[in-house]
């Protein structure tokens, strides 16, 4: 029986290695990757040709045959030579063995074998930990689950390999518990209700990897997320700014991004040759080197130098929605979670620093009002801090760590933020507060996010003229709500399954005629909708009144308005609430003030 935490984590681990014994069975030729435990289960990687997921069954199969005999495994330690010659045709092996070696690291391999046998039927590199009791693994609690390709070592200039997915838990009950979450999960897919609503659309060929296009649907969503974060910045006593989106290199290598970030940026853009010349392979007499930015608070702080500061000035709050763009892998990018181009809500706070724990808290408190009013209750928050053992890593100097450090970890106590402090997870300029939001499956994305910074007013100089007259280093917080709009979306619609509260959905109400009797009648009801700010879409198609209310049903409008010649004569809607059924007859009037209530109170559930 699997009790413990690690004792599931050996077990995921010993499960992708019988995974691997079947697998060789299958495909003799096979190459061998790695075969690491992960959160939920296993994964194996093979260098093979013509597996596919109908294969999986039958391997499944086999690892539950080989556990009902009973399997063990025993550790030893070799020599780098000895490993090469146990490995001679594993060629992915053997250049691990070469990097363990220049590494001068231990070299441990697992040998598996059969109950009852002293002959291995399987040896692998391995550091381990193991289970010691097979039969602790129960034969229905793993799951092989699918097919990926994947880069050797992550590196996308490696060659491809196929990825096998299991899942492993410590009984049946947790394993089909987990499944049915899955299921529920793929239904809330934001991809998939994002292409049957037409919300957004990726097209990797022609326009890019990890580029957004926005439907007119979603569009809408996003103006009316956008609308609501410009009025609660003006109430909170933000001002508004703007900045390119691109910027000299100079810029980015006065900031650090350049020297600290430069991995997830893209090559710079040369200015100064035009396109004719450099089809003829001809130079610039005068090259200027520009990015695409991956942050905004650079041109924030460059705004901020652009006149002498007083004290009575501080704080200057200022906030943008900001596109940036990062360099991420191609097998990295995920639906709206993860892009190459996304638009920040982003904001620098520049202040004295007796302001700095008032403006954390202030932060704090405006990321708790936008989770709780987008319905987003779920949530853990990490401190991240420098590595102590690697301060190569960051900029600045041990005092301004400190006091940091020490500042933010205090405003988390001081608003009771259930936090978890994680050592070498600070940004290169300071350390941070991250929100992870949790979705059905307990995976977390990280959202809201607050950073202190004190290198930059160091790189770029700052300064105010103090209450004495003296010129004095403010300090910088950089802050997100959403993080992007783009994830924020993507957890916005997969935690409401496409059925988006009343102020947040797209379209709002649907008017349907029964018949083109009405069409006139259906129009005056748009219009006094439309003319009260309400969302509405008139749906007139020449299909039957049954499938446009299915259609629309589908569609997840909140109110569906039908419209007939007794609705004509009582001058009323006959009004359904999705996921309710029917309200009644209402009239314009009355249905407006209801629903201006209701998109009033923002209700998010």
């Amino acid at each position: 029986m699997l009790r413990s935490k690690n004792d599931i984590e050996k077990a995921r681990h010993s499960l992708s290695h019988v995974l691997a014994i079947a697998f060789r069975e299958k495909f003799p030729k096979a190459k061998l990757g790695i075969g690491p435990a992960i959160d939920n289960g296993f994964y194996y990687d093979f260098d093979v040709k013509n597996a596919s997921e109908e294969d999986l069954a039958g391997i499944e199969g086999r690892m539950r045959d080989l556990i009902a005999k009973g399997l063990k495994f025993e550790k030893e330690a070799v020599t780098p030579a000895a490993a090469k010659k146990i490995f001679a045709d594993e060629p992915y092996k053997l250049e691990l063995v070469e990097e363990l070696k220049k590494a001068k690291k231990p070299i441990t391999v697992y040998k598996t074998t059969v109950k009852g046998s002293k002959d291995p039927i399987f040896v692998d590199l391995c550091a381990g930990p193991h289970i010691t009791h097979i039969a602790d693994i129960e034969l229905g609690s793993f799951k092989l689950t699918k097919l990926a390709g994947a880069y050797w070592k992550g590196d996308e200039k490696n060659k491809m390999l196929t990825r096998v997915y299991g899942l492993a838990f410590a009984t049946k009950e947790e394993l089909d518990d987990y499944l049915k979450l899955l299921e529920e999960a793929d239904k809330r897919n934001h991809r998939k209700i994002g292409a049957e609503q037409k919300l957004f659309y990726i097209e990797p060929n022609t326009v890019g990897l990890g580029l957004v296009m926005w439907q007119p649907k979603g569009a809408m969503l996003w103006r009316v997320m956008e609308d609501f974060w410009y009025r609660a910045h003006i109430k909170g006593g933000y001002e508004l700014v703007r900045t390119p989106h691109i910027g000299s290199r100079k810029l980015w290598e006065t900031s650090g991004h350049w020297g600290f970030y430069s991995d997830s940026m893209y090559p710079p853009l040369e200015v100064g040759t035009s396109l004719e010349d450099m089809k003829q392979g001809k130079k610039a007499k005068i090259k200027e080197e520009y990015l695409l930015k991956p942050m905004n608070c650079p041109f924030h702080v460059s705004l901020y130098k652009s006149a002498v500061r007083s004290y009575r000035e501080l704080p200057i709050r200022w906030a943008e929605c900001g596109t940036v763009y990062r360099y991420e892998k191609s097998g990295e990018l995920s639906g709206l979670t993860r892009v190459r181009g996304f638009t920040q809500d982003d904001a620098h706070i520049i202040c004295a620093k007796d302001q700095v724990k008032d403006e954390l808290k202030r932060v704090v408190g405006f990321i708790k009002m936008i989770f709780g009013t987008f319905g987003f209750h779920d949530y853990k928050v990490y401190l991240s801090m420098r590595d102590p053992k690697n301060k190569t890593k960051y900029a600045g100097n041990d005092e301004g760590w400190r006091f940091t450090q020490k500042v933010l970890e205090e405003v988390a106590k001081e608003e009771n933020l259930d936090y978890t402090k994680e050592e070498g997870e600070a940004a290169f300029y300071g350390p941070k507060l991250d929100f992870k939001i949790k979705d059905i499956l307990g995976r977390e994305w990280q959202c809201s996010t607050l950073q202190f910074d004190f290198n930059l007013p160091e790189r770029f100089d700052l300064s105010f003229i103090n209450d004495k007259g003296k010129e004095e280093r403010p300090y910088m917080l950089h802050r997100a709500l959403f993080g992007s709009f783009e994830r924020f979306i993507g957890l916005l619609i997969e935690h409401y399954a496409g059925a988006f509260p009343l102020w947040l959905s797209p379209i709002q109400a649907a008017i349907l005629p029964i018949s083109d009797k009405q069409l006139g009648y259906a129009k005056e009801i748009a219009d006094a909708l439309r003319e009260k700010d309400i969302r509405v879409v008139l749906n007139a198609d020449n299909e039957t009144l049954g499938k446009r209310i299915r259609n629309s049903e589908m569609e997840k409008i909140p109110y569906i308005l039908i419209v007939g010649d007794k609705e004509i004569e009582s001058k009323t809607v006959s009004v359904r609430r999705s996921g309710k059924g029917d309200v009644g007859a209402m009239t314009a009037p009355d249905l407006i003030e209801k629903l201006t209530k209701e998109i009033e109170e923002k209700a998010s559930e």
